[in-house]
């Protein structure tokens, strides 16, 4: 076994055209901007800059428009939750060690389920040691006022890219997401057992033992299952709560995680790579 067993449409319209139309407000306002005019004249035609930098945004989050949401944060105390957070990662890929079943697997296969899953574990990790963080947002860049100071030419690239730190709105889930894990007071077991549903992920159809993790996988989720049973008599809603946090954790950005709590660590490296070396995942021939 894995583990072991226990009013007016029309004036509303116009007061508000991108978001009673369901657009993006930066699809139905860029077209006659001014400053987008500005910017358009000198890096290309309108098409490619909403092709660019909006439209994979748009269909991607269908709620609000994403072209807003911009804010960035860092840590407000850096050096102490950097420290917490390098911890709880070094005590995720002991678990992995600690697996036969994981190295059972080919290498490959290997790779591909810590390259998938190692953020939701990490922020599991988080939940179970009880690592809270405060944040601090960072101000937004100009762009007007990167203009009138002759700096156009990179204020496109930018508007496209991530500034300093991590996206405010992630983190945010992430840290919602804890709370929801601590007022279950899950268990070490309950934890234990949800390692297992996340890093044999049956989802990762890329692998080359999908039976062996789909089993793998089974198996933890039923002694989940058997544990709840026992300790807390059957309850149902226990159980659907916590498999509703595991859907949620996956949904968690592998890239601000990375980005909030590693990057002062790794500089241009990245978590990939090092877990990759600290699990010494590599080809069966080296």
């Amino acid at each position: 076994m894995l583990f072991p067993a226990t009013g007016n449409s029309a004036s509303m319209a116009t007061k508000i055209p991108g978001e009673k139309s369901g657009k993006c407000q930066c699809e139905t306002h860029h077209s006659k901007s001014i400053l987008y005019q500005i910017l358009n004249k000198e890096h290309g035609s309108e098409t490619k800059w909403h092709q660019q930098h909006c439209s994979p945004h748009c269909s991607a989050r269908s709620k609000g428009c994403p072209c807003l949401d911009r804010r960035r944060a860092v840590l407000r105390t850096p050096e102490a939750t950097c420290r917490r957070a390098s911890e709880v990662l070094l005590k995720t890929s002991t678990f992995i060690r600690n697996l036969p079943s994981f190295y059972h697997m080919p290498w490959e296969d290997q790779l591909v389920l810590i390259q998938q899953n190692w953020a939701p574990l990490f922020v599991l990790g988080m939940a179970q040691e009880g690592v809270d963080f405060d944040l601090r947002e960072i101000p937004a860049t100009s762009l007007l006022k990167k203009i009138l100071l002759n700096q156009s030419s990179t204020a496109m690239n930018e508007l496209g890219s991530s500034s300093a730190g991590a996206s405010f709105t992630e983190v945010q889930k992430m840290k919602n997401l804890l709370w929801k894990f601590w007022d279950l007071d899950i268990s070490a077991k309950e934890y234990a057992y949800l390692k297992g549903i996340i890093l044999f992920n049956s989802e990762c159809r890329a692998l080359k033992c999908l039976p062996y993790v789909q089993l793998l996988q089974q198996e933890a989720q039923k002694a989940l299952m058997e544990f709840i049973s026992t300790m807390f008599h059957g309850s149902l809603s226990r159980l659907a709560s916590i498999l509703q946090l595991i859907a949620s954790l996956r949904d968690i950005d592998a890239g601000a995680i990375e980005e909030l709590f590693f990057r002062p660590i790794l500089g241009e490296a990245t978590l990939n790579v090092l877990l990759v070396e600290t699990l010494h995942i590599k080809p069966d021939w080296l």
